[in-house]
């Protein structure tokens, strides 16, 4: 594309976090229009900051932001923010404009068909389920048809049939999109190019092709930097042997020794600094409850949501020790309002043997005290307070150095993903409940939780729209709450 299409364009732009966590170091690169790009980067790289950004909502410290005159740019967040929940849909839709507007209605209904949602505008935000706030949350983004369009992980919490919508829309989408993902099938689908935040360099790498593409380039990349070295090293190695023999007899061949050792330099500060990969989680195993026996719960009804209004559905179920139970159905039916009450104790109709310890790993992390630091938080999943095991499992999580002692609301979505699954290893549980446990999570770290979660022997209860991610995980029944 021609220059004048560069839309904006960093130049020289550097950001920290707070005092002492760099983001960007002098990064410049465009965004052209009409471009489809996907942002790529280790969970708490720094991509929603990067976000933030272009929206203006974080200012940089050096460099500068060039944005098109008259250029109109809109987010569609990762979370719905907790002041958010009480407001109606209509009041939800009107805080994405500054000024008041007197026909948004029709504009509300527009975009609400467009992401597949129907909901009446007086229903409150929080009483929708995670599928349908991330449906909402991408509305709130394309009500106010920007010309730049920033989606910070919208597959999260969309079933099935809400990702196939999603990417239709986004294909056909005639205007600039940056995307923040870790769905591979979903990128590939309309990703041109890749912006690569890397979180150890705190540059952009900028790629042409779609995700896959763009992984195969980094590896070939890094293959040819390491056998590069490889080499280098060797041949510095060879030359320091020579110039130790030659050093060695003495006389002319003194000077025939210096030259080895400038070759056997010249060798090693030929050497470039290889690409460091994303790190990813250690593997690790959830330990389970001692002295678990019988039914861990027992399930007599449950309820479930069809049309707005509630439904008790009889059925029995029981899980045991060692037992695992995918639970499935679309956005909205109650999946996660049914794993809420379980895990309160408060499921009508369901009942949690007496001293079962559980593990609820919820999609909003709002189980966490995000005013509480992440050290905090991992000592109240253990008994007693030991520094040393709390640590070290952190460190499995990559939860290292300053981020012990950040509270756990600063953290990215990625990483508090993390400090919810070190939790779950350190509490011990005899019953598992999660909800969504992919979502914000780096895709590296995938097969290594799938693992875990595959091997853990208390009782599990699932919930995942991503059929890659189950088909790891062995399941022994399936409860379909839309059948």
């Amino acid at each position: 594309m021609a220059k004048d299409d560069t839309i904006i364009r960093f130049e020289g732009v550097s950001y920290e976090y707070g005092t002492r966590k760099p983001i960007l170091d002098e990064v410049s690169f465009p965004i052209r229009r009409g471009m489809k790009l996907t942002l790529m980067g280790q969970n708490g790289a720094g991509k929603s900051t990067l976000f933030g950004l272009i929206t203006g909502a974080v200012r940089p410290e050096d460099g500068i932001i060039h944005i098109e005159k008259g250029l109109s740019i809109a987010i569609a967040r990762q979370v719905i923010p907790r002041e958010e929940m009480k407001l109606t849909v209509s009041e939800f839709f009107q805080k994405m404009f500054p000024k008041k507007m007197y026909d948004i209605d029709p504009k509300i209904d527009e975009v609400l068909d467009v992401v597949n949602l129907h909901a009446p505008h007086d229903r409150l935000i929080k009483s929708f389920s995670g599928g349908q706030q991330a449906r909402l949350l991408l509305a709130s983004a394309l009500i106010q048809d920007p010309d730049l369009l920033l989606l910070d992980e919208p597959t999260n919490n969309l079933d099935k049939e809400g990702i196939a919508h999603l990417t239709k829309f986004i294909q056909q989408y005639e205007k600039t999109c940056v995307v923040i993902s870790h769905d591979a099938e979903f990128l590939n689908s309309f990703t041109q190019g890749v912006l690569y935040l890397d979180v150890h360099t705190h540059k952009i790498e900028q790629y042409v092709g779609n995700y896959t593409d763009v992984v195969d380039q980094i590896r070939i990349r890094v293959e040819k930097e390491n056998s590069k070295n490889a080499l280098l090293h060797k041949t510095a190695i060879a030359n320091k042997e020579k110039a130790n023999f030659f050093a060695m007899k003495g006389g002319n061949l003194r000077l025939v020794a210096k030259r080895m050792r400038q070759k056997a330099e010249e060798a090693e500060e030929a050497m470039v600094d290889v690409r460091r990969e994303d790190t990813t989680i250690k593997s690790f195993t959830i330990p389970t409850q001692d002295e678990l026996s019988g039914d861990i719960l027992k399930i007599e009804s449950f309820k479930v949501i069809k049309n707005y209004k509630p439904k008790i559905v009889h059925k029995t179920l029981a899980i045991r020790k060692n037992q695992h139970l995918l639970l499935q159905g679309p956005n909205g039916i109650g999946k996660s309002t049914l794993l809420e009450s379980l895990a309160s104790g408060e499921a009508e109709g369901a009942e949690i043997t007496k001293g079962v310890k559980v593990g609820y790993y919820r999609q909003d992390f709002s189980n966490l005290d995000f005013e509480k630091t992440v050290r905090e938080v991992l000592f109240e999943a253990m008994p007693k307070h030991m520094e040393e095991t709390m640590r070290q499992t952190a460190a499995g999580f990559l939860l290292v150095g300053d981020v012990i002692g950040t509270k756990v609301g600063h953290l990215s979505e990625g990483q508090k993903g993390l400090v919810a699954f070190a939790r779950l290893v350190l509490l011990k549980p005899g019953l598992l409940i999660l909800d969504e446990p992919t979502n914000h999570i780096n895709f590296r770290h995938l097969p290594v939780i799938a693992k875990a979660l595959d091997e853990y022997k208390g009782a599990m209860i699932l919930v995942s729209h991503v059929p890659e991610f189950v088909a790891q995980i062995r399941i022994d029944e399936t409860l379909d709450l839309g059948k």
